[in-house]
């Protein structure tokens, strides 16, 4: 185990580099001030997507699962084929361009999930590249990580007329595809970001601020139980840690310091159990 003077360099570390990318969202009292001399840096742009044919080497631990599939991306790609062919989105209002499937390494240990893609999501076919998902990513690069080293996802996989928030039944009908996500990815750790996200996966109705801060679990379902085909062979059981906390979106719109202080108390809970 690191010792805690490592982790506080490690911590400090992260602040240093998140503001230097425009980060504020930091709560005041992590002990991290750039010289006066650093000129303030924008909001990073928009990372390229990470390609989908070649997943980088996992080093996760002997004690996964030993059908652990070898080749994700392309199991990612055949669920995506799949989405496509059944479209659970035809069922329900829509109003889209593209289909936001997902993003990023099929081998992350940390996962993202959001409730739908917005306007700006819906023209690039990439999740969380709006407002909210620059926010993201400038809490990704605070926690010490790229958006290309995670894997982001949403509940549904269309963007809602107006972007409205998913109904029950629209979550209901496109969550196979999501648990099929994750079943393949198997990260060690998952962070759902708002309402939606996180009682779809906790299968709870309780509210954001009581969920927050709170490690939860997620089981994968059953293969033959959930969507047969979906799933795949030997990750029915497999459970996950999750991590409820506020979508960026929300957090543009409360931008408050108790706010910014909540959702870096979660993050840091997640990079500690990440190790």
């Amino acid at each position: 185990m690191a010792a805690p003077d490592h982790l506080a360099r490690l911590v400090r570390q992260h602040a240093e580099t998140a503001q230097l990318l425009g980060v504020d969202f930091l709560p005041k009292r992590v002990d991290a001030t750039p010289s006066a001399s650093t000129p303030a840096a924008a909001r990073p742009s928009t990372p390229e997507p990470a390609p989908m044919s070649a997943p980088m080497p996992s080093g996760k631990p002997a004690s996964k699962p030993t059908d652990e599939p070898t080749n994700k991306a392309d199991l990612l790609d055949q669920l995506r084929a799949r989405y496509e062919a059944d479209a659970p989105h035809a069922a329900f209002v829509t109003d889209f361009n593209s289909i936001v499937f997902g993003d990023g390494d099929p081998d992350a240990d940390l996962m993202f999930i959001g409730e739908a893609p917005g306007r700006e999501e819906d023209l690039q076919g990439i999740p969380f590249v709006g407002r909210a998902g620059q926010l993201l990513n400038s809490m990704i690069e605070a926690m010490g990580l790229t958006r290309q080293s995670v894997y982001i996802a949403n509940v549904l996989k269309t963007r809602p007329p107006n972007n409205a928030t998913p109904t029950k039944d629209e979550a209901t009908a496109c969550a196979p595809y999501l648990f099929g996500q994750i079943s393949i990815v198997r990260p060690k750790a998952i962070v759902t970001l708002g309402l939606p996200a996180s009682q779809t996966l906790l299968e709870t109705t309780e509210a954001m601020g009581k969920m927050r801060g709170t490690w939860r679990t997620f089981r994968v379902p059953d293969a033959d139980l959930h969507a047969p085909g979906l799933i795949p062979a030997g990750a029915g059981g497999l459970e996950i840690p999750v991590m409820p906390t506020y979508h960026p979106a929300y957090l543009l719109r409360a931008y408050t310091a108790e706010n910014r202080k909540k959702v870096w108390s979660d993050l840091q809970q997640v990079m500690a159990k990440l190790g």
